[in-house]
């Protein structure tokens, strides 16, 4: 029988199922679209993740209470993360499909970084000193990448930066993870129905062409849906430190299936680049951890018997 209470055990289960689904099972199940186009495939999971977004709202009781949060300072910046998130997915979808995936990895293993980067911009929130270390670690690796490869790693680059500001802004923004994550969604749709008509104007469309791919291009909307759903069960029941250490899952898994399933290359330099990021985060880990170490109680001092 576990130690842990029931509650977090079961936020440990669905943390966990959430990071393999983002690491291993999304990356393998966007490799069988890749002869579909990305824009019909970001297009797909948008409108296929409607019916579970409203589902989640549903089941937690919140579609009633939805219009008391339709204020036009909360639709304004629900717009900017969705579109935020809509170019991270479209970003990570032609990272994938292209051959890509290990720079997709990367993006991902620096995000961390990057949030500590924001706020201390935007948030005036400092950087301790094993931060701002990890953060110069991280930013020479992707140093050596850029020279090796004579080019910045745009695609990581763009993953981190995107779900960065995403993150960023989602905190100034009052509502719950179910009611934000439909909000994007419903923002989002009318666009995506429109780029899947476009896309079938153009001759290219894939859906309802052909049965297996019609299925997976629906089903990209629960790959897109349940993740998101288990992450915010999980952040609800564990450790906002334990949720940070877990999120690093998901690009170790991606690294891995782009190595070893996809056969992308991985070379010496690509090997040190990606030594000194470990070594950031290890850092950054050691020192989110060491700040949320509870201090020994000091003694109360006795006073002598008279």
């Amino acid at each position: 029988m576990s130690d842990l209470p029931a509650e977090t055990s079961r936020g440990y289960v669905y943390g966990v199922s959430a990071f393999l689904i983002w690491g291993l099972v999304l990356p393998i199940y966007m490799k069988a679209l890749s002869h579909v186009p990305p824009l019909e495939i970001v297009a797909h999971r948008i409108l296929w993740a409607m019916p579970f977004a409203l589902l989640v709202l549903a089941q937690s009781g919140q579609l009633r209470g939805i219009g008391r949060i339709l204020t036009p300072r909360i639709l304004g910046m629900m717009t900017l993360t969705a579109a935020l998130i809509s170019v991270n997915w479209g970003t990570y979808v032609i990272a994938i499909i292209s051959g890509h995936g290990v720079e997709a990895a990367l993006g991902y293993y620096i995000n961390p970084l990057i949030n500590v980067l924001l706020a201390a911009v935007f948030l005036g929130e400092r950087p301790n000193r094993p931060q701002a270390l990890a953060i110069a670690l991280a930013a020479f690796g992707v140093l050596i990448l850029t020279v090796k490869a004579g080019g910045l790693p745009w695609v990581s680059l763009v993953l981190a930066t995107s779900f960065g500001f995403y993150g960023l802004i989602r905190k100034t923004v009052s509502v719950s993870a179910a009611e934000g994550f439909f909000l994007e969604i419903a923002i989002l749709f009318v666009p995506a129905l429109l780029l899947a008509g476009w896309v079938a104007g153009t001759g290219q469309s894939h859906f309802a062409s052909d049965g297996a791919e019609t299925l997976l291009l629906i089903g990209a909307g629960a790959v897109t849906a349940i993740p998101l759903i288990l992450y915010a069960a999980a952040a609800r029941l564990l450790r906002f430190t334990t949720i940070g250490l877990l999120q690093y899952l998901a690009p170790t898994f991606i690294a891995l299936t782009a190595v070893f399933v996809f056969g992308e290359p991985f070379g010496v330099w690509q090997g040190v680049a990606f030594g000194f990021i470990w070594v950031a985060l290890a850092i950054y880990t050691w020192s989110m951890l060491a700040a949320r170490r509870p201090k020994p109680a000091v003694a109360a001092r006795s006073c002598p018997a008279e």
